[in-house]
């Protein structure tokens, strides 16, 4: 397991490479940016690189290394530090491991929808997994909100891709709303911490115990989870659907690959290792964090019932599905950890799924209102059939892994003494069915009637206008990741096995 063993690379260096390379390949793509193949070659070397690196890293993790590494000491007692542990390994994994599969869509798509400015495009999109390896391997919380910054402003310009007003407007929204709430209460939280324990390492168990007034702990906590706007916590969640005019690829970044991600992520190693989950129960700060996270599953799953728009759709869902990460994280339950891990691992996968099949169905056939897409999957199998399996996984049926993921927060909300929360989980179960499956059964069953259909072949020299089928790359990633979500019922056991040192065995 450990890769890069026989060329005498460190795991310490390791994590500095992880941090490094797709920064280097952000340079390498924009000086290839005038020849499209090498350019596009260099995005898909680097991505395979960083996941090689990656899994490195992991062999050394299952050996037993823990390595920290200091990259520099802004003030005293404050470094930039990275370190191996397993919240951000399992973030680093899925980050890495879908960046591949999300590179070869985004070539599909850019070049099937003839969009500009793809170097920038594919160096933002490596910066944003550069900064996102910063965030899974940081060792205190400057560190982290130094690279989560970084990544809050290498994908505003993706956002913003199309430089149309809309785009700009939502760009803005996007990034106005994420530093807001950074600096305003993330910032100020990271900065009471250190005053109050002297210290921001992530420290298992926690660091706040002692340290702080009972009274106080719920303050910190909301300033901690509302500023980590990433999360998309009701209310700060508008960004997210404002996000959406971004091309597909960067939809796919957003809610599966890097952002949204990074936002559960820091909520999870926050709670387990700043807060510690013991001291969270002791205090029942949590609590009402715990019930905004039920409304904000339940909430945005009413929204997304109620809209046509197949990305913005999917954009509510991703609201209400990151919410079971802060309901577990909140449940202050070793049971309710190991679900909000699993559902790092299970939502990423299926996520992607669907955000690609949109992006396969809009190059096909220019189609984004899901009452125009009446009869589609009958001439699009692959794209409805794949995006299926997704829909089935985020609904969790099981075995697929949301099945995994609900199981373990029931068990932690009755661990935890507040059943009452199972009733949400049981509505917004109901509620996911009720936005994923009318795309399916629209797609298969309806009348395509007069509208246009996919043609039998991809035709690159056809007119623009006559091309309906999707670039071939944009239909092969998503089956790629529609057999991801079958297989994730393998990895629930190896992905409990990896957190066990920071849960326990319940």
């Amino acid at each position: 397991m450990t890769l890069l063993a026989p060329f005498g690379v460190g795991f310490d260096t390791a994590m500095l490479i992880a941090l490094l390379l797709p920064m280097v390949g952000a340079v390498l793509i924009v000086l290839a940016g005038r020849w499209p193949n090498l350019r596009e070659t260099i995005t898909l070397a680097t991505a395979v690189g960083l996941f090689i690196v990656v899994l490195h890293l992991l062999g050394g993790f299952l050996a037993g290394e823990a390595p920290r590494l200091m990259l520099l000491e802004v003030v005293p007692g404050i470094p930039l530090a990275l370190k191996l542990e397993p919240l951000g390994m399992i973030f680093a994994l899925v980050a890495s491991g879908l960046w591949i599969i999300t590179s070869l869509y985004a070539i599909g798509y850019m070049r099937g929808n003839n969009e500009k400015h793809q170097t920038r495009f594919y160096a933002c999109f490596a910066i944003a997994l550069g900064a996102s390896m910063g965030i899974a391997f940081a060792d205190n919380l400057f560190t982290l909100f130094i690279f989560y910054e970084v990544l809050t402003l290498s994908t505003y310009p993706l956002v913003a891709h199309k430089e149309t007003e809309e785009a700009k407007r939502g760009a803005r929204i996007y990034l106005g709303i994420l530093l807001a709430t950074s600096i305003g209460l993330l910032l100020p939280a990271i900065i009471w911490t250190y005053a109050i324990a002297g210290t921001g390492d992530f420290v298992l168990g926690g660091i706040l115990a002692g340290n702080i007034e009972s009274a106080l702990v719920p303050i910190l906590l909301a300033l901690y989870m509302f500023g980590i706007g990433k999360a998309a916590l009701v209310p700060i969640h508008p960004w997210l659907p404002s996000a959406m005019v971004a091309p597909t690829p960067v939809s796919a970044l957003l809610h599966a690959v890097a952002v949204v991600k990074a936002g559960v992520f820091t909520v999870l190693k926050v709670t387990v290792y700043i807060f510690g989950t013991d001291f969270l129960a002791d205090t029942q700060a949590s609590v009402w964090i715990m019930w905004i996270a039920a409304f904000s599953i339940v909430f945005a799953g009413i929204i997304a019932m109620t809209k046509d728009n197949l990305k913005a759709r999917l954009a509510y869902s991703t609201v209400s599905q990151l919410s079971y990460v802060t309901l577990g994280a909140m449940l202050a339950s070793g049971y309710g950890i190991t679900a909000g891990a699993l559902q790092i691992m299970m939502h990423a996968t299926a996520k992607i799924t669907l955000f690609m099949c949109a992006g396969a169905i809009y190059v096909a056939t220019h189609k984004t209102e899901l009452s125009e897409m009446d009869g589609l999957g009958r001439r699009m199998p692959w794209v409805y059939g794949a995006f299926t399996i997704g829909a089935l996984a985020i609904i969790g049926i099981p075995p697929l892994g949301g099945d995994w993921v609900k199981l373990y927060l029931v068990m932690a909300a009755t661990d935890s003494g507040h059943e009452y929360i199972i009733y949400a989980l049981i509505a917004a179960s109901l509620l996911s069915i009720g936005y994923l499956l009318p795309v399916v059964a629209r797609g298969f069953f309806g009348n395509l009637g007069n509208r246009a259909e996919p043609a039998p072949v991809f035709n690159a020299s056809a007119p623009k206008e006559d091309r309906v089928r999707a670039h071939p790359l944009t239909v092969i990633a998503p089956v790629i990741t529609a057999g991801l979500c079958l297989l994730t019922i393998l990895l629930v056991g190896p992905l409990k096995h990896l957190i066990e040192p920071i849960v326990g065995t319940h």
